[in-house]
């Protein structure tokens, strides 16, 4: 299992190395936080950026170096997954379920991009590892494990707050389970609550100090003020898109797998131990895609116990061929994915530009807003202002070396609405003193008319574009602004007034 995970681990650097596509702009954003250590971010926990921050530290700031910690990551889960199902289903279903956990679709994706997933599902395969060796152990090594859970448990709240799923399904197997019960002793508990709250309390403090930003932005994704409830189409596409991230035979069989056992009585203790942690998060997300809706990725609490849950049932049942024909799959989709983030024009062919669209453009956009800004005369621009925060934060990276160097403008945020509705528009909103005369870009056709409205003057608009794909461009509108002044935004909806047309 370690030469394996080497190995692909080795690939996936390699990729991250050889790869043509660019920063997302949610990677953008999360290297803009690590250039300022903090315990928490508007919209995440601060694991991410601590991570890029170490290894850009030791690298530089280039697209592989802001990345390179997930496949490192995930290697190290793939090997607590090995534990685990070593442990609870001896080292042949461990084998298996590391196998399907590092070509696992999801965890290809994750591997090769900047995201909370990576060091999330390491620190819950860590507390996962701890619980179970808890009843084997004794004495101090028990008062370690314990300690070590509620450590881990913390480290992965830091990572994202779907790390309540670890604390959701210690709950559920507490009250499922009376062995589970007696493994747990005052002292024991104690120890794992202190060291969770330990890890933790930095965050909360932050979190308290901030008006709870974070929560407040996790618990708005949920969107269930703002759209129409019951959506059988979302609930029809989440349910689809697990197929896709976690495997279509492994998620079939963790589906089929806990119905066909429950009705039969057939399920064993350990079976019900990652039951606990691996059906809540997909159980609670498909209901949220139901209200509102749901990212395929929002039930990752639930793929390490599922992946270990599936090889150990698929071995119990001799069932070679599926487990074969799982992996067989599985390898085929990473080549195909290798092949498409190594030479995007392959993506083109096979039909998956779409999926790549994201990470390509804004290098070549940023140049191209940095260029009419320098075609303005020296010093004339007070700042440089976009109406979009992917915008924002692809430009403030890809223009790092330009924005706000050398007396050139800085980057700023317009902000739409009455109050900030992300980081950008929290921490650089455009204001009167820098609006003095600026470049605005506006990449929302929508918002054109309405930031205009926010001046006293506009230059008329001219139009950017760069090619995506033989399909797809991305457009931005450019015009010179002056004198800033916001109007009033509606009381009600926060909203600015609909422009008046000429």
């Amino acid at each position: 299992m370690l030469l394996i995970t080497a190995a692909l681990t080795l690939v996936r650097l390699v990729a991250l190395f050889a790869t043509p596509l660019e920063l997302y702009p949610d990677e953008a954003q999360y290297w803009l936080w690590s250039r300022t250590l903090d315990w928490g971010y508007y919209s995440k926990p601060p694991m991410v950026a601590w991570q890029i921050w170490a290894t850009t530290a030791i690298g530089g700031d280039a697209e592989p170096w802001v990345r390179l910690a997930s496949p490192l990551l995930h290697a190290a889960t793939t090997m607590c997954v090995y534990g685990i199902g070593r442990r609870l289903y001896g080292p042949a279903a461990g084998f298996a379920a590391a196998a399907l956990y590092i070509l696992m679709p999801a965890v290809q994706l994750s591997s090769l991009v900047a995201a909370t997933d990576s060091s999330l599902l390491l620190f819950l395969a860590l507390s996962l590892l701890a619980y179970v060796e808890l009843p084997a152990a004794e004495g101090r090594r028990r008062l370690w494990l314990a300690a070590g859970f509620g450590a881990a448990t913390g480290l992965a709240f830091l990572a994202k707050y779907a790390a309540v799923y670890a604390l959701i399904g210690l709950a559920l197997h507490l009250v499922i389970s009376r062995q589970a019960r007696t493994v747990w002793s005052l002292k024991t508990g104690a120890l794992a609550l202190g060291a969770f709250l330990l890890v933790l309390a930095p965050n909360l403090a932050w979190n308290a100090a901030h008006g709870f930003a974070t929560v407040q932005h996790t618990a708005a994704n949920a969107a269930w003020g703002g759209r129409k409830l019951f959506n059988f189409a979302e609930l029809g596409d989440f349910i689809a898109s697990q197929f896709g991230v976690f495997g279509p035979i492994p998620f079939a069989v963790l589906i089929g797998g806990t119905l066909l056992l429950a009705v039969r009585r057939r399920l064993q203790p350990a079976d019900l131990l990652l039951l606990c942690f691996a059906i809540p998060p997909l159980l609670i997300v498909t209901v949220q895609s139901f209200i509102s809706r749901a990212n395929a990725n929002w039930s990752g609490a639930g793929y390490v116990a599922g992946a270990i849950l599936v090889a150990a049932w698929l071995i119990r049942w001799r069932a070679r061929w599926w487990l074969t024909g799982a992996l067989v799959l599985q390898a085929a989709v990473a080549v195909v994915f290798m092949a498409c983030v190594l030479t995007p024009s392959f993506a083109d062919t096979v039909g998956l530009s779409n999926a790549f669209k994201r990470g390509k453009g804004w290098e070549q956009l940023t140049e191209e807003i940095a260029g009419r800004a320098l075609r303005e005369p020296p010093g004339s621009l007070s700042a440089v202002v976009v109406d979009d925060r992917f915008m924002f934060n692809a430009a403030a990276y890809y223009g790092r070396d330009y924005f706000g160097k050398d007396r050139e403008p800085p980057l700023k945020m317009w902000v739409r609405e009455a109050h900030p509705q992300n980081q950008a528009e929290t921490t650089e909103p455009l204001t009167a003193a820098l609006g003095k005369r600026v470049l605005a870009v506006s990449l929302e056709p929508a918002y054109r008319a309405e930031m205009a409205a926010d001046f006293r003057s506009v230059s008329p608009t001219e139009i950017i574009s760069v090619r995506l794909d033989k399909k797809r461009k991305r457009k931005a509108e450019l015009f010179i602004a002056e004198g800033f002044a916001p109007q009033p935004r509606d009381p009600v909806t926060g909203k600015p007034p609909i422009p008046r047309q000429p």
